[in-house]
């Protein structure tokens, strides 16, 4: 058994597919979707999103939007969304990087509102989705992913 799961921003049909599961990253956590799903809505944070079918899985990054789910279908409504294929390895670094740096100056260097570091925060949330996705899908380490080496 398999729900249709289609992901939609405003310019495009990003995906459009059968699948067994949906896992993705809602306002209140992490949640994963299966076929007769009780009806849901929620808003979604910046975070991946993973499909699998059968031995196929998809992950996309997201740059926040909303969700419903219905026994059959899972629709998302993405203010951004890619493939971990279509993402670009050196815009999204160049992204993150200028996003520390406005962050490491703090917010008083940057003529920046409230509101614009809140939005500099956000773009650094994307940049590290876009770069953790794409570096997953690719087998590739993140660079600044500081775990164990052991």
């Amino acid at each position: 058994m398999s729900i249709l799961c289609e992901i939609v921003t405003q310019e495009r049909l990003v995906y459009s597919g059968q699948v067994d599961t949906v896992v993705v990253d809602g306002s209140e956590g992490r949640m994963g979707i299966l076929p007769n799903h009780a009806p849901l809505l929620t808003t979604l944070q910046i975070s991946e999103l993973r499909v699998k079918a059968g031995d196929m899985e998809e992950s996309f990054a997201l740059g926040g939007g909303v969700l419903e789910v219905r026994p059959d279908r899972v629709t998302v409504l993405a203010d951004v969304a890619e493939n971990a294929a279509e993402i670009d390895l050196e815009r999204a670094t160049a992204a993150r990087e200028r996003a520390e740096t406005y962050l490491a100056q703090g917010p008083q260097s940057v003529e920046t509102s409230p509101e614009a570091f809140f939005e500099i925060t956000n773009a650094l949330r994307r940049a590290n989705v876009r770069l953790r996705v794409s570096t997953n899908r690719r087998g590739i380490p993140d660079p600044m992913d500081m775990g164990d080496t052991d």
